[in-house]
């Protein structure tokens, strides 16, 4: 299968003094569901805004689907990328549904107003992620995990070959946690998405993406499947915190062990 996002020798800082990232390169096959791991400061929402063209990278280069994000105009891009970012100023002066149907305008037509398919789709994305219910509400009126879902629905309500997360489960409740990873699994497998989420939650990843970008300090990195990424040597170098690895059948749970985790020094010396 062809990469769809293409990433080489990619390097940026937000000052001429300053480099967040340094000569970085992978490829994105598509269809594949990527996490972008790492402790705080490391790059990823740094990466995400590359990828989507929000920035400009030092040097380096970046192809959506063969062709250099700088050829794309705003609208040929968001037919090619949809993002949906961990802290966004909700319009207050719109509803739910309009807000979802904000997704289509790339697809408008001639006069520039939407038609029967797009309300389909936009009516799909809230029932998807559960939020039809508030279809009529104003977006300033729900929780802060409620508009994250909105936002997901709108990221699908664009029907984009390329979905970019930024912690698209940070402001939610365990149901909707593991309903937001189905959903986006659901996707990726039925409808062949790509998609691309930046997460905290390690175990979240383990268990739903195939493969991990895991971003280290000084611009260090290792991408490749999840099962030779992400183990208690990987986790603890880049994370600075041993772990414990419990088993599920097939699947690896990792715990962060602190330094009053009750008999912590036999468990890591154990399982590490």
């Amino acid at each position: 299968m062809s990469a769809i996002i293409e990433v080489k020798n990619l390097s940026f800082g937000y000052t001429p003094q300053s480099t967040i990232l340094k000569d970085v390169s992978f490829e994105i096959r598509a269809g594949t569901f990527l996490a972008i791991a790492g402790p705080n400061g490391a790059g990823k929402s740094t990466l995400l805004n590359l990828l989507c063209g929000a920035l400009k990278p030092k040097s380096g280069t970046i192809k959506i689907d063969a062709t250099p994000i700088e050829s794309y105009n705003w609208e040929a891009l968001a037919g090619k990328v949809a993002v949906v970012r961990q802290e966004f100023v909700p319009v207050f002066g719109f509803s739910v549904i309009e807000t979802v149907l904000m997704a289509r305008t790339p697809y408008f037509g001639t006069f520039g107003f939407e038609n029967k398919t797009d309300k389909q789709i936009v009516n799909e994305a809230l029932e998807a992620t559960d939020t039809a219910q508030f279809a009529s509400r104003p977006l300033g009126s729900l929780s802060g995990g409620e508009r994250q879902r909105v936002f997901i629905a709108r990221a699908l309500a664009a029907n984009s070959p390329v979905l970019l997360l930024d912690e698209p489960t940070s402001f939610l409740d365990l149901k909707h946690q593991v309903g937001i990873y189905d959903l986006l699994k659901s996707t990726q497998l039925e409808k062949g998405k790509t998609i691309v989420t930046i997460t905290h939650d390690i175990n979240l990843a383990a268990q739903y993406c195939d493969e991990i970008l895991l971003l280290g300090a000084n611009s260090n990195y290792h991408i490749g499947q999840t099962k030779d990424v992400f183990s208690p040597e990987q986790i603890e170098k880049v994370f600075g915190v041993r772990t414990f690895v419990g088993s599920l059948g097939k699947e690896k749970f990792f715990i962060p062990l602190g330094k009053f985790a009750k008999d912590s020094g036999q468990i890591t010396d154990k399982h590490k």
